[in-house]
């Protein structure tokens, strides 16, 4: 099973590296500086709970100024408790060019002690941006994929997250946000991954089109494209431009690890110099079993328990291999596969492989 896994790893990595570089639409790669979504944010109340509500005292003073506002007044040192209503926060993110009247969803959380908001219904509640202006009100039913429950001897079952819900098409934006995508005669357009050669083939490809200096590359990130002052014809404009196809360059030689999952990532253009590994495995166990020391038959005192530990090392004979000058990404997964390398065990031989210079590769933990 291991050997098969280990063969279409490496047919994989054989078939990307032989596809090589692919043109892409500039609509799939960059982004038209100032067209950006916002971010919202609210406070609100979720009720009609089954009783899985909270039981804090900021969501009694929320509900008490609810009621204020609806001309109900409370004798004074009432402090209502109700398990069947929940404090909540509140988020969207406004897309560029929301108009009043477009509909957003909205993702509900509780912040208090509530242990479900299943079938509870969001209150009205505004929405603001970082400004502390109201873009959006929000209100509705909530849609829970959570699930809990609670047996009588306190015994509790969690199914994935039941305090977090969303309410499809909750919000209605209220105010658009001025966008200065019609502003000034040029537009530019920002690269996902800077690269100055990238940026560079991008200008080239839009002047080979619409002519010589209409588009100028102002570094590794950003393009600068001249464009007509009419919105309408910005529009059309930017909808030819971003369907051009430019081919990347290369991305830069990288080995990525997380290690938390063991997951590592070998980037194509991954180099080694001229180096030999060699790789054992030591194995230490450690076995407690422990002996009742029991005193003669008329000799006084008591039992007891006296801890017998045995360890053993086992090391294992180390593999050697080699890599040739400018060895292949193809070429190290091969031989590390035939080592028989732990995620782990791949994990420290690339690291000592930068160490030592010979991975010319720039290695990134995450």
């Amino acid at each position: 099973m291991k050997t098969t896994t280990r063969n279409l790893m490496i047919l994989l990595l054989g078939t990307l590296l032989s596809a090589g570089v692919q043109a892409e639409r500039l609509k799939d790669i960059t982004d038209v500086a100032g067209v950006r979504p916002n971010q919202l944010v609210g406070y609100g109340l979720v009720v009609g709970l089954s009783g899985t509500g909270d039981k804090v005292s900021f969501t009694s003073q929320t509900f008490k100024n609810m009621l204020a506002q609806f001309g109900l007044t409370l004798p004074p040192g009432t402090n209502p408790q109700s398990k069947n209503i929940a404090a909540v926060s509140i988020h969207a993110e406004l897309p560029p060019f929301a108009k009043p009247g477009q509909l957003l969803d909205v993702t509900v959380s509780s912040i208090g002690d509530a242990s479900s908001l299943r079938g509870g219904s969001l209150l009205m509640a505004p929405l603001k941006g970082a400004d502390g202006q109201v873009y959006a009100m929000a209100q509705g039913n909530l849609v829970v994929g959570g699930l809990g429950a609670e047996g009588l001897d306190g015994s509790r079952i969690t199914i994935n997250v039941p305090s977090v819900g969303r309410v499809p098409s909750g919000a209605t934006v209220e105010r658009s946000v001025p966008s200065p995508f019609a502003r000034g005669d040029h537009l530019v357009l920002n690269l996902h991954t800077p690269d100055f050669t990238t940026s560079r083939r991008v200008a080239e490809r839009i002047n080979g089109l619409l002519g010589p200096d209409v588009a100028t590359s102002v570094d590794a990130t950003s393009i600068r494209v001249r464009a007509p002052r009419d919105a309408s014809q910005r529009v059309t404009y930017l909808s030819v431009l971003e369907n051009l196809e430019v081919e990347p360059a290369a991305e830069v030689a990288k080995v990525i690890i997380n290690s938390r999952t063991g997951t590592i990532i070998i980037g194509e253009n991954v180099r080694v110099s001229p180096v030999a590994i060699t790789h054992g495995g030591l194995t230490v166990s450690i076995l407690e079993n422990p002996e009742a020391n029991q005193p003669g038959a008329f000799a006084g005192g008591d039992t007891v328990v006296v801890p017998r530990s045995g360890i053993e090392v086992d090391e294992n004979s180390g593999h050697m291999f080699s890599f040739q000058p400018g060895a292949s990404l193809n070429e190290i997964v091969e031989a590390v596969n035939q080592v028989g390398a732990a995620p782990g065990d791949l994990m420290a031989i690339l690291e000592a492989l930068k160490q030592s210079g010979a991975l010319k590769a720039e290695l990134v933990v995450i």
